[in-house]
């Protein structure tokens, strides 16, 4: 579609390369070409757009073999507009000036026009081949045919049409009749299949009988090798135990001789160490005597020490508690001679005071009384004494 735009009244029309523009003004024919550019005024123009490039034209259609089956065909025609002015005058290809769109269908009637003339063509072909025929040839036959028709269609020239190619894709009968067709093929492809199932078949047991006969072949002979093999190894064992004889025979007579080394060695070695063993003890000995006797006369000195520190001690003690007593009898008898005499100056009498003197020093040896238990029989007679001995003072 041409690109058209409009300014103050006036139309710029600007084509595409593959659309042939035709012009006409007052009936004069003003641009006539592919890709214009130009000015106009849409009350005095008239324009026409053709298109020049390859176009393809799918068709799809049903047709009816000798053998009354319906069978469908799909094809494609490419065509191309070979002469523009011829095509805009037998066909409508004018367009509004002021949006640039077809005014008719042009595109449309040409591919009814084809796909018509396309249409008797195949149907010429398939009305005279049977079914199986079509299937086979009829892809290339029906080509023929219709390319030949199109180039042989006087219409389409006088239309300005040329025809580039004509291609068909498919011819299929109907869903029922094509299963039935694949039928025998299947069967024929099933019973190759099953032949070929059957052949495997007899070919893998044909295998496993060879297979069988080999392992039993190969049983049988490892059989007969491990019979060798178990007289080889009684062979090897006796030779074996042979050996481990000899050698246990050698073993024990080197063990033997070890032996005695070892126990001569031992003897050696015990009278050596019983030998320095003795003489340590010997020196041991006489060490621990003179330790001995040298501690004795060191605890001996010590002794005698302790017992002369000791006996000085003592005799300081008995000197130091002579002096003591001595002291301490000194005072008694000047504290009893001083007490004494102040009784005697007191004018109390001496037997009294030699009475209260004797009580005094047996208190001193008495027993300590932690405790003194009076009985009433006791206080009511000291307490009648008090009182006899207070009305004899009065």
């Amino acid at each position: 579609m041409a690109d058209i735009t409009r300014r103050l009244g006036w139309r710029h029309l600007r084509g595409a390369p593959t659309a042939h523009i035709r012009h006409h003004r007052s009936g004069r024919l003003v641009h006539d070409g592919p890709g214009l550019s130009f000015w106009f005024r849409p009350l005095t123009a008239a324009l026409s757009e053709v298109p020049v490039d390859d176009r393809e034209l799918a068709m799809t259609f049903h047709a009816r073999t000798s053998d009354f089956q319906d069978v469908a065909v799909q094809a494609t025609v490419t065509f191309r507009i070979a002469d523009p002015a011829l095509a805009a005058a037998r066909l409508d290809f004018s367009v509004d000036p002021d949006t640039g769109a077809w005014r008719g269908t042009p595109l449309e009637q040409l591919g009814t026009l084809l796909t018509e003339t396309a249409q008797q063509h195949a149907l010429d072909v398939l009305t005279r081949t049977p079914l199986s025929s079509a299937l086979v040839d009829g892809v290339t036959a029906v080509r023929e045919r219709v390319a030949a028709g199109l180039a042989a269609e006087p219409r389409l020239p006088a239309t300005g049409i040329e025809v580039v190619a004509v291609r068909v894709m498919a011819l299929r009968p109907e869903p029922e009749v094509e299963r039935a067709l694949r039928t025998p093929a299947r069967e024929q492809i099933q019973q190759e299949a099953d032949r070929a199932t059957y052949e495997r078949r007899a070919v893998a047991v044909e295998r496993e009988r060879a297979i069988a006969e080999n392992e039993l072949a190969s049983k049988i002979e490892l059989a007969r090798r491990e019979e060798r093999l178990v007289e080889q190894r009684g062979t090897n064992a006796r030779r074996e135990a042979e050996e481990a004889a000899a050698a246990d025979a050698v073993r024990a007579e080197a063990e033997a001789a070890r032996t005695v080394r070892l126990a001569e060695a031992e003897a050696a070695r015990s009278v050596k160490l019983a030998e320095a063993e003795a003489a340590r003890s010997v020196k041991l000995a006489e060490a621990e005597a003179d330790r001995s006797l040298r501690l004795t006369e060191a605890e001996a000195r010590r002794t005698a020490q302790l017992a002369e520190a000791e006996a000085a001690r003592a005799v300081r003690l008995a000197r130091a508690e002579a002096e003591s007593a001595r002291e301490v009898g000194e005072a008694r008898a000047q504290a009893q001679a001083a007490w004494l005499r102040v009784h005697a100056d007191a004018g109390v009498d001496g037997v009294a005071t030699l009475h209260a003197l004797t009580g005094t020093r047996l208190a001193e040896n008495l027993p300590s009384i932690e405790s003194v238990t009076i009985t009433p029989d006791v206080l009511t007679g000291l307490l009648a004494k008090l009182g006899v001995s207070g009305r004899d003072g009065a």
